[in-house]
């Protein structure tokens, strides 16, 4: 790849109560997988019907909005198994509706509007692909943090995820009220009939996983060269030059930028880094290493944007080699998707690191306040 050099300066009612460097870039994405410290998973697009594909990029948005911790591979999984990616899709029998297969009360339940009549006219929202996900998609992450809470508190076996596909097929009611989160005959009032739906559902949405995903496994770091570990001073202040504009680094933040740049290449448009901003007087966050010269930014994608495809994957590759180098390279913490790791912070069981909050002083929301569009890379020292 060339390109000039750039740096920047500054389902049943499931309701309680109710990186690798990708080849084939232009027929892959990446999406989080539950093993931490991994690449994400990357996605076939060509595997996915041409709806899905469609949607692709709303989807992406409204996860890394709403849901990040849901995987897009199994929010693209689900609707697969439930309507064939068909908007217009009626089930007569359990009265669910759309691509996500919403009954009406976890459709009005997740924000949406009674249906006029049963089945919903052709035209009502339920069957209309952009506000169906914008109401599914807060559905799902409603039931995948009850399930969360509940898995936590009680320790059943059942994975995370299986038990949002039980909450989305039966019910949460089933995860809660049998022993292991997955119901056998007889628990949770499931006889042999449910049980098997929902076994057989859990084998379904895993049968389209492994269809239309490519295992990533750990980052193949190991084509990357090791960094040299800093020996510098411990408290030199920040006196080496920042490269990335104006303003200074300390000598162990210039020698992490330094390595890193090393290993991933010249920074620019077609790079995979396309651009760095490290120091910064950050007057409306006093406390940021950006001011003290111990933090850089490092952008994959253009700033300002949710990284999709190429980008992703190099953003991933990117945290990954650091995180792997912390130690080497003395780095405190990093952010990077709505995520903060750092060596004394254990992993969210099944995820990277733990949830960003932005401190109060960041909105999660948008691609720069969330670490979407860069991973925030801050040293010891």
């Amino acid at each position: 790849m060339t390109g000039r050099t750039t740096l920047l300066g500054s389902a049943a009612v499931a309701v309680l109560a109710a990186p690798l460097l990708l080849v084939g870039l232009l027929l892959t994405i990446t999406t989080t997988t539950m093993n931490p410290g991994a690449a994400p998973a990357a996605i076939k697009i060509d595997a996915l019907p041409p709806l899905a594909q469609e949607l692709l990029p709303d989807l992406q948005d409204l996860l890394a909005r709403d849901c990040p911790q849901l995987p897009l591979a199994w929010a693209l999984a689900i609707p697969q198994v439930e309507s064939s990616w068909n908007p217009a899709a009626y089930n007569a029998t359990g009265r669910a509706a759309g691509l996500y297969q919403l009954t009406q009360p976890a459709w009005t339940a997740a924000g949406g509007t009674p249906w006029l009549a049963t089945p919903p006219p052709p035209d009502a929202p339920v069957f209309q692909p952009g506000p169906h996900l914008q109401r599914a998609i807060p559905f799902l992450c409603g039931n995948l943090h009850t399930v969360t809470t509940h898995l936590a508190a009680t320790g059943k076996p059942a994975s995370l995820l299986d038990a949002l596909l039980v909450c989305h097929v039966a019910g949460c009611g089933r995860v809660l009220d049998s022993p292991t989160g997955i119901p056998a005959p007889g628990d949770a009032g499931c006889d042999d009939a449910c049980a098997a739906t929902v076994h057989s559902y859990i084998a379904s949405v895993h049968a389209v996983l492994d269809h239309i995903t490519q295992p990533a496994g750990p980052a193949a770091i190991g084509v990357l060269p090791d960094p040299t570990p800093y020996t510098g001073p411990a408290a030199a202040g920040c006196t080496q030059p920042d490269p990335s504009g104006h303003g200074c680094l300390t000598p162990a933040m210039r020698h992490a930028l330094d390595q890193t740049l090393a290993a991933f290449g010249p920074t620019g448009p077609d790079q995979t880094i396309r651009a760095v901003s490290c120091w910064d007087p950050h007057t409306w966050n006093p406390a940021s290493d950006h001011s003290r010269g111990r933090a850089c930014d490092l952008f994959p994608t253009r700033a300002g944007t949710f990284p999709t495809g190429t980008d992703l994957a190099n953003g991933w590759h990117i945290a990954i080699w650091l995180r792997a180098h912390a130690t080497a390279l003395h780095i405190s913490y990093l952010i990077w998707q709505d995520r903060y790791w750092s060596p004394t912070t254990p992993d969210t069981p099944g995820n990277w690191g733990i949830p960003y909050d932005g401190g109060g002083i960041y909105n999660i929301h948008d691609p720069t306040g969330g670490h979407y569009d860069h991973i925030h890379a801050s040293v010891a020292r």
